[in-house]
């Protein structure tokens, strides 16, 4: 074969895995072709071969089969919201009704077996009666994959649990056919020890059940938050529009109408209408037409951006303003939007896989307890005991070391964890997720809709004395403060001289806004609508602007009570031969300089004022970086708006490293930057922009007010969208951690204590399996301290 010839890139979907050991086979199995370089991660089962041309995916597929899994190529994504959605997941479906089947069989089985008192006559036969479907039933899955491991010479956690459930359930057979165990009026004896005379008087069926059910619960939850892998994909593809408007040519000639289709049907370099409202359907030129298109959701510009003939406009955005006509330059998997797709889906494939240490150590485990439990059965023959005799104590090495309280040691503290963090809006992906979180040294912050509200609002107002017919002082007033809880601006005066200056300041301050809002109140223009929002809440109800026009890309203007009123850039008013006073002009270039959007008003032949626009940081981002930083956390805001705007914002909130002007696949780019310097990187974001970059991170927090291409990309979702909930995501995250890395010490602790213990002899089958359950109601009990949890408010309070 040739090994110059170009590598494949493949991927297939893995099913059938249980554990990170099968992925490991499934991976070794792949590697040994020719030219071939495998990777399975088992969080999100999927395997990605780079394989020579000559080596087609069918044979990938036959030999992931021939180790014993299944593999096929993945389906073609699902268009439809409708039916992408929810569609039910037959494994997890099958793995909850086994789960609650066997609950409810198995606890009369445990009370029976542990309370002499409910004992009642033949009370042995009625638990077999409830025993065997969920020793038979319930444990399928864990008997199917031993055999299928058996077949191809390995084993894993599923051999020693079938073994270990099928040893206690035959013995049982054994001791109710053939020893005393089947005789009315039988009670089960509490003994300490292996007797020496007989083993075959008692019956282990509600370990046989116990721990089916256990480790059935262990195995449904873990299932369960694995299936959440390729949910990020979908809501990207959701995202964009579903149909368009295309501009077509009727069949016998004549104008094109338009034409609605499905978005899969249009083609690069037709026309299509995109409406006030809705979403460009792909990437393309604007042919006809003048708007502002928000493409905060895309590209993190919280400014909308103005659009006419000739402009670059993204699929997915959001036209907000007027009629646009768009020519079609890339459609299908050449759009932003899927590159952004395909940039989520290798950051997730590209992460270390999963590798639990329960799933690590029981590659040595399990084979190291069979060979103990065949060892204690042969030793205790050599030594002259009775057959019963040996293999009770070879059954009790077999129960002791069943890896009950390993199944529950992640699931049980995740449960409970998330539990707490949904109280305190904090959401949990999976257990996979908490590793990274106690060697995070660094948190790069979006800016838009993460550390500010993601909506403009008015934030200054400058104006003239001549603003107001009875004060003829021209002097330049300022006023203006935004408070962050309200959309009304408060009045600051900049060195008032006196009383009567102040007065005038505000009665002129009032007159601007209640022109400027009048106009911009008939605008769908963002900017516009901020400023409107703000006057009325300042003025009251608005008066009717009459002769109301748009002048595309320079402003408005409209005639309120009598007076001519233009609102917008400098372009407008050089129409109208009018100029800045120098004053405002120092006023608006300082806004701009800050990253602020400034707007000029003029009424009448005379500039009246300057109103100023922005982003607004969250009231609680301030003080949300400061308890990152007690976290020990290095801040970054990271963000697609200009330097100006981002390093304003940075200095509000105290971060000193800023990264701006960065577009959707360089904010990838920034985490790796800041990975390859050795930093463990957690990303917080909200935005499509983010999805990717939330991926690639070792750490992905979403506001829960984002989008959901951002929350599902995301290995954490602060529900809230208050940053804040970023540090105590991180600490909930971090105590969990140190939860589970407990359960599973003592998980592993009482096996290595017990076992010797068992193979001696000094342990019955009964008190291993109470032993058992015992590292099982430890393992519950520490996992339930998770919920005295407090956030840093809880606790000022």
């Amino acid at each position: 074969m040739d090994a110059s010839a170009p590598a494949a890139r493949i991927e297939l979907e893995i099913g059938g895995m249980t554990c990170a050991s099968c992925a490991a086979r499934i991976e070794k199995r792949l590697n040994r072709m020719d030219g071939v370089e495998a990777s399975v991660n088992y969080a999100t089962e999927k395997a990605v071969v780079s394989a020579p041309a000559a080596i087609s995916p069918q044979a990938l597929i036959d030999e992931v089969v021939k180790t014993g899994y299944t593999a096929a190529l993945p389906a073609p994504p699902v268009l439809d919201a409708a039916d992408s959605g929810s569609a039910p997941d037959p494994e997890l479906t099958g793995l909850r009704q086994r789960l609650i089947g066997s609950a409810v069989l198995t606890l009369p089985v445990i009370l029976l077996a542990m309370i002499p008192a409910l004992q009642f006559t033949s009370w042995q036969w009625a638990s077999l009666a409830l025993a065997a479907p969920v020793v038979v039933w319930g444990a399928w899955p864990f008997h199917r994959a031993a055999w299928t491991n058996l077949r191809h010479g390995a084993a894993t956690m599923d051999t020693l649990i079938s073994l270990g459930v099928s040893a206690a359930f035959v013995w049982s057979l054994y001791a109710l056919f053939l020893g005393d165990a089947g005789m009315p009026g039988m009670m089960d004896a509490f003994e300490w020890s292996v007797q020496p005379s007989d083993g075959a008087g008692d019956i282990y069926l509600e370990v046989a059940a116990g721990v089916t059910t256990f480790v059935l619960a262990g195995r449904y939850f873990e299932t369960r938050s694995k299936r959440r892998a390729g949910a990020a994909l979908r809501a990207l593809l959701e995202v964009g529009a579903k149909d368009v408007a295309v501009l077509r040519a009727p069949v016998g000639g004549g104008s094109p109408v338009e034409v609605r289709v499905p978005v899969s049907e249009l083609r690069v370099g037709e026309d299509f209408v995109v409406r006030p409202g809705e979403k460009i359907a792909t990437d393309g030129v604007v042919v006809s037409g003048t708007s502002a298109v928000d493409a905060s959701m895309v590209t993190g510009e919280s400014v909308p951006v103005e659009v006419s003939p000739g402009d670059a406009v993204i699929g997915a955005t959001v036209n907000a303003g007027g009629r646009l006509v768009v020519r079609a330059t890339r459609v299908g998997d050449d759009t932003q939007l899927a590159q952004m797709a395909r940039l989520v889906e290798e950051a997730q494939s590209g992460k270390a896989k999963v590798q639990r240490l329960a799933d690590r150590i029981s590659g040595v485990f399990v084979p190291i307890v069979l060979l103990i439990a065949l060892g204690t059965l042969a030793g205790w023959l050599l030594s002259g005991a009775s057959a019963s005799m040996a293999f009770t104590a070879a059954v009790a090495v077999l129960i002791i070391a069943c890896p009950c309280a390993l199944g529950l040691a992640t699931p049980t503290a995740l449960l409970v964890g998330t539990g707490r963090g949904a109280q305190l809006g904090i959401l949990i992906k999976g257990p996979e997720v908490l590793e990274s979180t106690r060697t995070v040294d660094t948190v790069v912050l979006d800016k838009t809709g993460t550390v500010t509200t993601g909506r403009m609002a008015l934030v200054d107002v400058v104006v003239t004395a001549d603003s107001d017919p009875d004060f003829g002082d021209r002097d330049g007033l300022r006023s203006g403060a935004r408070d962050n809880s309200r959309d009304a601006v408060e009045l600051r005066i900049a060195d008032p001289v006196e009383g009567t200056r102040t007065d005038a300041a505000a009665s002129a301050r009032r007159e601007v806004l209640r022109l400027a809002g009048a106009v911009e109140h008939a605008s769908e223009h963002p900017i516009a609508q901020a400023i409107a929002r703000a006057a009325a809440a300042e003025t009251g109800e608005l008066p009717d602007a009459l002769s109301f026009q748009n002048v595309p890309g320079k402003g408005v203007s409209g005639v309120v009570d009598g007076h001519a009123v233009l609102v917008g850039r400098d372009a407008l008013l050089a129409d109208w031969a009018l100029t800045l006073p120098s004053h405002l002009a120092d006023a608006k270039a300082a806004a701009e300089a800050s990253g602020r959007t400034a707007v000029v008003v003029a009424w009448d032949g005379e500039v009246r004022g300057v109103l100023v626009v922005a982003d607004q940081v969250k009231p609680t981002s301030r003080e949300a970086v400061a308890q990152l930083r007690g976290l020990g956390l290095t801040p970054v805001l990271l963000t697609g708006d200009n330097a100006a705007a981002a390093r304003a914002i940075a200095a509000e909130v105290g971060i000193d490293r800023v990264t701006a002007d960065v577009l959707p696949h360089e904010k990838v780019d920034a985490v790796k930057a800041l990975q390859a310097e050795g930093r463990v990187v957690a990303m917080v974001g909200d935005g499509v922009n983010d999805a990717a970059a939330l991926a690639q991170a070792d750490l992905g927090l979403a506001m829960g007010t984002g989008t959901d291409a951002a929350i599902e990309a995301s290995d954490l979702t602060l529900v809230r969208g208050d940053l804040r909930s970023a540090a105590d995501a991180i600490r909930l995250s971090r105590r969990t951690l140190g939860t589970i890395k407990v359960n599973l010490f003592w998980a592993f602790a009482y096996n290595v204590a017990a076992i010797p213990l068992a193979a001696l002899g000094l342990l019955n089958p009964m008190i291993a399996g109470a032993a058992m359950a015992l590292s099982s109601v430890f393992v519950v009990g520490n996992s339930l301290r998770l919920r005295t949890f407090r956030s840093l408010q809880e606790k000022k309070s």
